[in-house]
């Protein structure tokens, strides 16, 4: 009897591992080996596609991850707001594409990969899409069951509050100076809706604006009211738009940073040495991005018995009698 009670503990140590220390490596090593293919499979077929998608992944895990539960996608519902729908989600879109991947992945392995783990991975897909390093992660995240939309602002910087503000609720996640440095790093791909940065050019340019950058920025933003449904956008880096590098710390030392959260970084005292340091290797802003990166990605996540694995990205599973 005593044989079979040892047998029995060892045959269970791997459920009681992910359990007990909830994120790890290869979670799904026994449930859905293939997991992690599939992710990266579908991402290298929806970036064929649709290239802008890989800035869509990368922005979700800034969004999602003071929970890292994928309350990002859920939709709205007559009890609560989706925080897909609140200020600081603007511009947010592709969320489909998430879905696709959940259904690639239901097909494979049914009611086993969670929505926020499909979340983290398409995002470190994306970057290594855009030319950035591969980042090793964890997984067995779960989904939580409601918005989180009332503390969305308590978390998520604005791009127009200051550099103390923007490193203190970066520092509240654990993330320090460079690591904050880098993840803003972030900007050197995909755009800048006009709405997010006329206050710069109406009614009068900022004058800490490069004079050079002036003009264009001015051709795509016209109107100093847009449209917030129109097309109306800058490119965060005119120079490699579609590359993830280390231009976009070049651009802001010379004054072509588009939000008043770029320009801050390239000339507060505190941020400002690791900006010209990663200006100058892109070995050090991978480095350091990879490293806030996953710690970004392991931020409250619910794991072992918490949360649920959805059905669907976008609703919560319905609660069984």
């Amino acid at each position: 009897m005593r044989r079979h009670a040892i047998i029995i503990v060892f045959v269970m140590m791997p459920l009681l591992f992910h359990i007990a220390f909830g994120l790890v490596m290869d979670f799904y090593r026994d449930t859905c080996p293939q997991a992690e293919e599939v992710i990266r499979e579908q991402v290298k077929l929806l970036y064929k596609r649709h290239k802008n998608t890989a800035f869509s992944w990368l922005r979700n895990i800034f969004h999602d991850c003071a929970s890292c539960d994928a309350s990002l996608l859920l939709d709205s519902t007559r009890r609560s707001l989706s925080e897909k729908e609140m200020d600081r989600s603007f511009g947010m879109r592709n969320f489909r594409y998430i879905e696709e991947i959940k259904e690639a992945l239901e097909r494979e392995c049914p009611g086993v990969v969670s929505c926020s783990d499909i979340l983290v991975l398409s995002a470190r897909e994306g970057v290594v899409r855009l030319g950035g390093p591969f980042i090793p992660l964890k997984t067995g995240r779960r989904d939580g069951r409601r918005s989180r939309a009332e503390i969305l602002e308590q978390y998520l910087p604005d791009h127009n509050e200051s550099m103390s503000v923007v490193l203190e609720k970066f520092a509240d996640m654990g993330i320090d100076t460079p690591g904050l440095v880098a993840l803003l790093g972030a900007h050197s791909v995909g755009r800048t809706h006009c709405v997010k940065l006329v206050h710069r050019l109406y009614p009068e340019v900022d004058p800490q604006l490069n004079p050079d950058h002036v003009p264009h920025m001015l051709k795509k933003c016209p109107d100093a009211i847009p449209d917030p449904k129109a097309v109306q956008y800058v490119r965060n880096d005119r120079g490699t738009p579609m590359i993830f590098d280390n231009n976009y710390y070049r651009n802001i030392l010379d004054n072509k940073g588009l939000m008043m959260v770029d320009h801050q970084l390239a000339t507060d005292k505190r941020t400002k040495p690791y900006v010209k340091k990663m200006a100058k290797s892109q070995d050090y802003f991978f480095k350091e991005f990879s490293r806030a990166f996953t710690i970004l990605s392991e931020n409250n996540p619910l794991t072992g018995n918490k949360g649920e694995i959805r059905q669907q990205c976008n609703v919560a599973n319905k609660i069984r009698d």
